[in-house]
């Protein structure tokens, strides 16, 4: 779901506005909502529409709430919309088609296609129908548009990993929730995974860094559930940290051989994954997946 108004002042002109009261550069709140300074200058430009999940991001950083970016005074069907956890706009479980501009689809496909490396503007540009100069419009390079591109897969992947523990009070089911938002993820967005996996090498460094990061802090995540587990007598295994970084690469290894329409779907993946990982860690019984 994305989120537009007709009003005067659009919501990526209110962002504008708020980040440079507060004396943020672009590329320092990019950095503290988790996205490229393009993908920011998109979205306060208008050319790209603000998702339920980033608008929350970008509201808390800013100090404002959701309605007042939205429509600089209340939105109260927009926080009712944020408030539920019915529907596809919070629904951690849910996968709604990419929300990717034409130029990031058709970058994507050809680095599936022929790799980072072996791709070109002139590819890109015959990918998604812009010109090579309207590409430079949006993106200064290709490693912006790869920058981007993995920007945007983390920044999905963090808000999920937000949501499926919001409601666990105990360690096994964190464990449990994180995983399966793992396998949920690395299926259903299989193609964003599969680059996250083979084209991080192609970063330059400080980008690269900034990626490694951010895939460090879902590792640590799990890494302290199950330090709890183990403390609490929930979880027998003598290497936490070593079994922790195995279920991780179980769930990210998931692109380079699941495919759709194979013998499981990705809530089958996730019921399979969720028991794998539980007896790896020497827990007795097996938590539900929702399907």
């Amino acid at each position: 779901m994305t989120i537009s108004d007709g009003s005067e002042s659009p919501p990526g002109t209110r962002v504008r506005e708020a980040r440079l009261v507060q004396g943020y550069s672009l590329r320092a709140f990019a950095a503290m909502i988790g996205v490229s300074p393009a993908t920011l200058s998109q979205i306060e430009n208008g050319y790209t529409k603000l998702s339920v999940p980033r608008l929350q991001i970008i509201a808390s950083q800013l100090g404002m709430t959701a309605g007042e970016v939205i429509d600089g005074r209340g939105g109260n069907e927009v926080r009712a919309q944020l408030g539920s956890n019915n529907g596809p706009a919070t629904d951690w479980r849910v996968y709604d088609p990419l929300e990717f501009d034409p130029i990031l689809l058709g970058a994507l496909d050809e680095f599936l296609d022929v790799g980072y490396h072996g791709t070109s503007m002139r590819r890109i540009s015959a990918r998604c129908g812009i010109s090579v100069p309207g590409i430079y419009g949006h993106y200064a390079s290709k490693q912006d548009i790869l920058m981007t591109i993995l920007s945007e897969t983390m920044s999905e992947l963090e808000w999920r990993a937000v949501a499926a523990v919001a409601n666990e009070v105990d360690a096994r089911g964190k464990f449990c929730r994180i995983v399966e938002n793992l396998t949920l993820f690395h299926t259903h967005r299989r193609q964003l995974g599969f680059i996250g996996t083979s084209e991080v090498r192609s970063l330059e460094p400080n980008n690269r860094d900034s990626i490694a990061a951010r895939r460090n802090q879902q590792q640590l995540a799990l890494d302290a559930v199950v330090l709890d587990a183990v403390r609490a007598g929930v979880f027998h295994v003598d290497n936490p940290g070593d079994a922790a970084r195995v279920v991780v690469t179980m769930c990210t290894s998931l692109p380079s051989w699941w495919l759709p329409g194979g013998r499981l779907n990705p809530e089958d993946v996730a019921t399979e994954y969720v028991g794998f990982a539980l007896r790896l860690m020497g827990a007795a019984e097996i938590c539900p997946v929702e399907n």
